[in-house]
């Protein structure tokens, strides 16, 4: 019984043989390969999560932008953004209505005052200039017909006045006589009336065949294209646009709090975006009378002391009021373009910025000059004005979605 016992105690004992320890290692290394596999799914997952999330949906950043420094920035006291205005502008119309026969100019032309713009086609008004002098005419005849036959009269009234003077003949026949001269000398005032009437329609028909003759009031240039051969106007009707590039300004609006700096004649410093490395010496001529409340800005006009041809009328403008005027060697110096530091970042080793372009972010490689306040100095890269990203995210990449995030 005890034999037994231990026999069936034996059959139950655990074998630590070698074959037992090799199934051990195999079990530790396969969880030990799970747990790294897990890790770097894991990772995986929260690297692809932040890709997708960031290809998906708009990211929030702040913005800044390129800035111009030219040198009297130590002298500026305000600076306002507005557009070039010429002062002196027309829109030329015709008088009548009409259909443009001839067109003499061009977008682009500079015309001189009074200089032949369009012609318009005159054959009806040839006619009925025509026809009135016809009328005219006809007048003039009745009313000499009406004279000569008053001074028939006259005449014979004279000789019958002389033989009842001298008792050989009765009254009643130069009583007769003064009757048809009254009778004839209405007639000749109704004719002469009549001419008076005909000439002057010749007249008015005269003005509106010169009418269809369009001349330039001002001497200026062609801003817009003229109406062509064929086309039909009106009275009122815009056939060309004409400015004078001699009154050429740059209109500003200046806040209401600032507009104690600015001064009448005051010097200025003007940058069109159209040219940011170029600059122009300004002076204020004139401050609205009167404020815009709902802006509570008022505009500043400042014109030109060095224009040249390539200021046009509507380019985006930006006015520095100045403390002082500049000499001509400051003048002559180009402005810097300045880069914020909190715009400029490494990606694979080099220097890129983030611009925006339709709601996405754009990389754009720069480099860099020297340091200049909190940003750099660039010598390649983005004009000024344009929007960057400040502080860019790390996972922020090219072609991302973005927006401004709110104030």
């Amino acid at each position: 019984m005890n034999d037994r016992l231990d026999s069936d105690l034996a059959s139950l004992r655990i074998e630590r043989g070698p074959a037992a320890s090799s199934s051990s290692g195999r079990v530790f290394v396969w969880i030990a390969g799970l747990a790294v596999l897990g890790g770097v799914v894991f990772a995986g997952w929260r690297f692809a999560s932040s890709a997708i999330q960031a290809s998906l949906f708009e990211t929030e950043v702040s913005m800044t932008e390129v800035a111009s420094v030219s040198p009297a920035q130590a002298q500026i006291q305000l600076t306002s953004s507005g557009y070039v205005v010429p002062q002196v502008e027309i829109d030329v119309s015709s008088k009548i209505v009409g259909r443009v026969d001839k067109v003499t100019v061009r977008e682009g032309s500079a015309v001189k005052q009074g200089q032949l713009l369009f012609e318009l086609d005159a054959n009806d008004q040839r006619t009925a200039v025509a026809t009135a002098q016809a009328r005219a005419a006809a007048a003039r005849a009745r009313a000499a017909t009406a004279r000569a036959q008053l001074g028939e009269v006259a005449v014979q009234l004279t000789r019958e006045q002389k033989l009842v003077a001298s008792g050989a003949m009765g009254a009643a026949t130069a009583d007769d006589l003064a009757a048809r001269s009254k009778s004839l000398t209405e007639q000749v005032n109704a004719a002469d009336a009549d001419v008076t009437a005909s000439q002057a329609e010749v007249t008015a028909l005269s003005v509106n065949l010169g009418n269809t003759t369009i001349r330039s009031p001002i001497a200026g240039t062609v801003v817009t294209k003229p109406l062509q051969p064929g086309d039909v106007v009106t009275p009122g009707t815009s056939m060309v646009r004409i400015a004078d590039f001699e009154s050429i300004v740059v209109e500003t609006d200046v806040p209401e709090a600032r507009l104690h700096l600015v001064k009448p004649k005051g010097p200025c410093e003007i940058v069109l975006d159209a040219y940011p490395d170029k600059r122009w010496r300004g002076e204020v001529v004139e401050t609205s009378p009167q404020l815009n409340r709902a802006k509570a800005t008022a505009t500043v006009k400042v014109r030109f002391l060095d224009r040249d041809a390539t200021v046009l009328p509507e380019m985006a403008a930006r006015v520095s009021f100045l403390e002082s005027a500049l000499d001509e060697s400051k003048m002559k110096e180009p402005p810097k373009t300045i880069l914020p530091g909190s715009a400029v970042v490494d990606r694979a080793g080099a220097k890129v910025v983030f611009t925006v372009d339709s709601g996405h972010a754009r990389m754009i490689p720069v480099s860099l000059g020297a340091p200049f306040s909190d940003g750099f100095e660039s010598t390649s890269g983005p004009p000024p004005g344009t929007k960057l990203v400040s502080n860019p995210p790390p996972t922020l990449g090219d072609g991302q979605a973005i927006k401004e995030k709110s104030p």
